[in-house]
């Protein structure tokens, strides 16, 4: 799990735009670029390339 001061950090790398954690999968989330970011072992990956968009 992320602990919070960091995801208070953490800005979508697209739009630079507030994310969001998911826990079921973790990830975390930009609504406004509508992009799933995988989290792996503790580490998010906020690379645009590996997003994922959200169905």
């Amino acid at each position: 799990m992320i602990e919070q001061w960091l995801l208070d950090l953490l800005v979508c790398p697209k739009c630079k735009g507030e994310l969001t954690h998911e826990t079921e999968p973790e990830a975390l989330v930009c609504p406004r670029c509508r992009l799933r970011y995988e989290v792996r072992e503790n580490i998010p990956v906020l690379l645009i390339d590996e997003a994922k968009p959200l169905a």
